[in-house]
């Protein structure tokens, strides 16, 4: 089977590889359908960061066909259409049980979180509960549709979290942080939740369009005080709630700039800063919180639904496609801002 791999920083290639196998009686076998490149994976593509050169994609995100089940699945069969999370929930452990899969207690960073999607086949393991089945099959949908469905695997629900753990509610006045697919996510998932104004923050026209279109209320091109003056201006004061969807300490910054005293920040952007000082926070009483998000509650409690009834559409979060084939093209695309997400047509 083929499968992206990272070559260096700036090039992705195709190799040829041994199709995965079961190994432990939960593990599951999946044909992938479709699949994407996700905002973070540009941080490796673009810097190189701490990833080996000719090593496995850091794709997680995808759409596919159960081939093959472990002994212990009980939860999905062969032939069935699934979403396929970046997380490995046990849906069991008081993590879990509190709505918080994407950190469970059973499965630790190194073996909860997903990789390799960017390739024809997968094997994901602890896919008792973390999968989440399509009713149907893919060609019953759109192509709309299974861009909408794939964003459930990552992007939406983590837009969601950080609208969720910003504790935004019916009336609030919220602030994204990041104009990429997440925090295009994160203004649908402000929307759903009941805000009143949403501003994006974005320096770029075609995303700044796509936010209005998806329920922001305004945008703020400027950054830093500047930007936070001019935040502060729209809203009549600070905002009540920040969604930070980038990662980095800048973003962090402008975050807890825009908000009144008091106000709450979901951060889901991967940090890619070493520390912040948290005593800073003190005196403004800011409420914070953030990291990997819940995708396997959130699509099964909320999200499926309001995708399949049309209430939400984040597939428009993707604005080019590619062929597996294509892949190296589908990341510097995005890297080069050409488009705000690649999805990637695997099979039919």
């Amino acid at each position: 089977m083929k499968t992206a791999i990272f070559e260096k920083a700036g090039s992705m290639i195709l190799e040829e590889v041994a199709k995965p196998v079961i190994e432990a009686e939960d593990d599951v076998i999946i044909r992938i359908v479709r699949s994407c490149v996700c905002g973070s994976d540009l941080w490796s593509y673009s810097h190189g960061d701490a990833k080996d050169a000719h090593s496995l994609n850091s794709g997680h995100e995808a759409l596919g066909i159960i081939e093959e089940a472990g002994s212990a699945i009980t939860t999905v069969k062969p032939g069935d259409f699934v979403i396929v999370p970046f997380t490995h929930g046990c849906g069991e452990c008081d993590a879990c049980r509190a709505g918080f899969d994407g950190s469970c207690d059973r499965h630790v960073p190194g073996n909860n979180f997903s990789r390799g999607f960017q390739a024809e086949y997968i094997k994901f393991h602890y896919a008792n509960w973390a999968l989440i089945k399509v009713p149907g099959q893919p060609s019953d949908y759109t192509e709309g549709m299974l861009k909408s469905l794939l964003t459930l695997a990552d992007v939406m629900p983590t837009g969601y979290h950080a609208a969720r753990m910003a504790q935004v509610e019916k009336g609030d006045r919220v602030v994204v942080i990041g104009d990429g697919a997440v925090g295009q996510c994160a203004v649908i998932a402000a929307k759903f939740r009941g805000a009143s104004q949403i501003i994006m923050m974005s320096r770029h026209a075609d995303r700044q369009a796509l936010a209005l279109e998806l329920g922001a209320t305004a945008v703020v091109a400027e950054r830093g005080e500047e930007g936070i003056a001019k935040v502060r201006e729209i809203l009549g004061g600070g905002a009540d709630a920040a969604l930070e969807c980038v990662g980095t300490e800048g973003s962090l910054e402008q975050a807890m700039g825009v908000l009144h005293n008091g106000g709450r920040i979901g951060f889901v952007g991967v940090p890619h800063y070493n520390s912040y000082a948290i005593g800073s926070t003190f005196v403004k009483n800011t409420l914070i919180g953030g990291g990997p998000a819940s995708v396997t509650t959130y699509v099964k409690q909320i999200l499926l639904k309001a995708v399949l009834d049309g209430t939400i559409n984040p597939g428009k979060v993707f604005t080019e496609s590619y062929a597996l084939a294509d892949i190296n093209q589908a990341y510097a695309d995005m890297a080069d801002r050409k488009t705000i997400k690649s999805i990637l047509v695997v099979s039919q």
